[in-house]
C-alpha cells in the first residue's frame, strides 16, 4: 500500500493544502525510498520522515502522529513536495469526484421532482406524514414548533389586526 492510500481524507485534504500553502521548508533523500524534511505546523516546525517502501514506518513528531502508525498531514505535505506531478493526480481525482457527485445530486433532484409532481395531494401529506415522524425526535419537533406553533401564531395575530 502507498503512503496516500494509507492516509485518511481529512489528512490527504490537509496536507495537499499545506503542500499548496509550501509549509513543507526542506526535503531529502536519506535512502533508497527514505526522505526526510522539515513541514511547518500550527507554531511550530515538524521532522518528517516518510518510507515510501514501509508507509507505516514514516514518522512524524507532531502531536498527531508522534509515536503512532498513522500518515499524518505533515508527511503528505512532503509527499506531495517530493512528487508534486502525485499532487496535481490527487486534486484531479478530488475535482473529479465532486463533480460526479454535483452530477448525481441534479439527477436525484430531478428524479424527485418528477416523482413528487406524480403523487396526489393525498400521496404527498401520507409522505409527508411518514418522513416527519421518521426524522430524529429533536428535527420532528423543530418542524412543529417552525411550521405549526409558529404559522398557527402569525395567522393569530394577522386575524386580529
Amino acid at each position: 500500500m502507498s503512503l496516500i492510500s494509507l492516509a485518511s481524507g481529512q489528512s490527504l485534504w490537509r496536507g495537499y493544502e499545506y503542500y499548496c500553502d509550501k509549509k513543507v521548508e526542506s526535503y531529502e533523500e536519506i535512502g533508497i525510498n527514505l526522505y526526510s524534511g522539515k513541514v511547518k505546523g500550527r507554531g511550530q516546525t515538524y521532522d518528517v520522515c516518510i518510507d515510501l517502501a514501509h508507509p507505516k514506518r514514516s514518522t512524524c513528531n507532531c502531536p498527531n502522529a508522534k509515536g503512532r502508525r498513522i500518515i499524518c498531514k505533515h508527511m503528505v505535505a512532503l509527499y506531495f513536495a517530493i512528487f508534486p506531478d502525485e499532487a496535481e493526480e490527487y486534486i484531479r481525482e478530488v475535482e473529479k469526484s465532486e463533480e460526479e457527485r454535483e452530477e448525481l445530486n441534479c439527477a436525484m433532484d430531478e428524479m424527485l421532482i418528477k416523482h413528487l409532481k406524480s403523487l396526489t395531494k393525498q400521496q404527498l401529506k401520507d409522505d409527508l406524514y411518514e418522513l416527519i415522524n421518521s426524522l430524529p425526535e429533536w428535527m420532528k419537533e423543530k418542524y412543529i414548533v417552525e411550521k405549526i406553533i409558529y404559522t398557527e401564531r402569525c395567522e393569530d395575530a394577522w386575524q386580529q389586526k
